[in-house]
């Protein structure tokens, strides 16, 4: 969910530059903490400062931006109090003799269900002992003893769930907001309710414009949602395994409106459309809910496929920037096919971003554009004397670091490769092991040559050319063997590289690397050896 809304919220800001203002609400006062905190004998206040501080970590690991501003409950009790107080003089929430104030769904009619098409009169449950309907919802809940409260006009208690967010977000945009995001699984009742509490309070047609839902992660082969069964994965285990670039990567892939549902509504058919404001923010137009996907399928082979895809862009960028420095020599290059390429790529990028936000058709486009760069990056052993094509392979570079920054990986220094916040140095210093064993090999493969060479006939000299005396044969042997030694180290140096997934690739002029993780490493070292 995270880091699906974090990619969309930079396409808005860096593609279409739309300032976005995030509001992050964060309940930290619930029946659950409640209980969790009571099992541990700590403060349901302290429990929850706990976790929120883990959970903005694996955020900042995931590389998901933070919101302009978070908003606790335990922050904002008296303005929920006075948001409740404005809903019962509105005649849509009463107060029962229990000290409970329950929202009046009946009293709403028809305008409940906007969102999810579910009214009043659907799915009618048992009553509580002091609603009038089944279907009202807690706005204030009564105190239970030893139980963390504040004082109210209704006795001592603590909000009902969905008056949080109503709240939280009508005190920082006021009485309406562009988008509002969460799980498929808030749709109904939580989002349902929220918009029912903001137009009674705000007595508006519309309080928000769009609702986006993320749908729920599965595990390959499993029908339950990850979670339900306990199958869960931290995301400090996950990024043990993989990186944060690799699952950005994964998310990318997916199309976030992409999944089970039928006729998903589109969030934008054109983006520029609609100029928002903010995350939680304002505007005008027509109520929708838009998926994120109801359910996405996670397994190390959808892992393994984005790693992949990374590799190659990796690899590309490297070869590219050796041509650029002119340690890859190739063939002259059709500066005018590249050029025209980039540009339909920039264009067919902005088009798919424009149309409801599909990053797997953008993902396509760059893979096709590097695809076309890797077509005429191939290695001759001569150099023609041909000019460099080093500026239109320098402008594709730019763009598709620029485009993969812009959501939120990084490229430059190979830290999707190799992963942790040390990716960095790691990768600085295997260039320079890499640099140091090719002038070594260089070295070894050059003093044998230069001895075959005095067998040449000097400028000036008639007469056929001689081959080499047998002091001239026994010294190459002699170099030959003095320098095996050096040649050895290097194949071992490689060998021993390709074990840990680091594989080193020697061309005529110039010695590259790349990173393969996990069962490819192992495949390419057997090969080899």
């Amino acid at each position: 969910s995270y880091v699906k809304f974090d990619i969309i919220r930079r396409i808005m800001t860096s593609f279409f530059g739309i300032e976005v203002i995030m509001v992050m609400g964060i309940t930290d006062i619930d029946d659950k903490i409640i209980k969790r905190a009571n099992e541990m004998n700590i403060s349901p206040v302290a429990l929850a400062r706990i976790y929120e501080e883990d959970f903005k970590q694996d955020m900042a690991a995931l590389k998901v931006l933070p919101p302009t501003v978070y908003m606790r409950v335990t922050d904002n009790i008296p303005q929920i109090i006075s948001f409740i107080k404005t809903i019962i003089a509105c005649g849509q929430a009463y107060a029962t003799s229990q000290g409970n104030v329950y929202f009046d769904v009946k009293s709403w009619g028809k305008r409940y269900g906007v969102l999810t098409t579910i009214y009043p009169d659907t799915q009618d449950e048992a009553a509580d002992t002091d609603k009038r309907h089944s279907k009202d919802f807690a706005l204030w809940k009564a105190a239970k003893p030893q139980e963390l409260c504040w004082t109210s006009p209704w006795g001592k208690g603590r909000p009902g769930w969905h008056i949080e967010c109503s709240t939280i977000s009508s005190a920082v945009f006021g009485n309406q907001l562009d988008i509002h995001t969460g799980g498929i699984d808030l749709a109904f009742p939580h989002h349902e309710n929220e918009i029912a509490q903001c137009e009674v309070y705000h007595q508006c047609e519309q309080w928000g414009n769009y609702f986006l839902h993320s749908g729920h992660l599965r595990v390959k082969g499993s029908q339950e949602k990850i979670k339900s069964l306990k199958n869960y994965i931290t995301i400090k285990d996950f990024l043990k395994k993989f990186s944060s670039d690799q699952f950005r990567m994964f998310c990318l892939r997916s199309r976030y409106s992409s999944g089970k549902e039928k006729n998903p509504k589109p969030l934008f058919v054109e983006i520029c459309m609609f100029s928002p404001t903010s995350w939680w923010c304002r505007g005008a137009v027509p109520l929708q809910s838009s998926p994120c996907g109801w359910e996405v399928e996670f397994s190390d082979e959808s892992m393994d496929d984005a790693k992949h895809l990374l590799q190659a862009i990796s690899s590309f960028i490297r070869d590219a920037n050796a041509y650029i420095k002119g340690q890859l020599v190739c063939d002259p290059v059709r500066e005018d096919i590249l050029w025209e390429r980039l540009a339909n790529t920039k264009v067919t990028v902005k088009a798919a971003f424009a149309d409801d936000f599909d990053t797997s058709r953008a993902v396509a486009a760059i893979m096709d554009l590097i695809h076309h760069g890797n077509r005429q990056l191939k290695a001759v052993t001569k150099d023609a004397g041909a000019p460099r094509s080093s500026v239109v392979y320098g402008s594709i570079i730019s763009y598709i670091e620029g485009f993969f920054t812009a959501l939120g990986m990084s490229f430059g220094e190979r830290q999707v490769a190799l992963g942790g916040g040390d990716s960095s140095m790691l990768s600085n210093v295997l260039d320079e092991l890499v640099r140091f064993r090719a002038k070594v090999r260089n070295y070894a493969l050059a003093l044998p040559e230069a001895a075959a060479a005095e067998a040449v006939p000097k400028e000036g000299t008639t007469g056929r050319a001689e081959g080499p005396t047998q002091e001239q044969k026994a010294r190459r042997r002699q170099l030959m063997q003095e320098r095996k030694p050096l040649l050895e180290a290097c194949d071992s140096l490689r060998g021993d590289l390709a074990a840990f997934g680091i594989h080193i690739k020697d061309r005529a002029s110039v010695s590259t690397w790349e990173m393969v993780e996990g069962e490819q490493a192992e495949q390419q070292t057997e090969k080899k050896s």
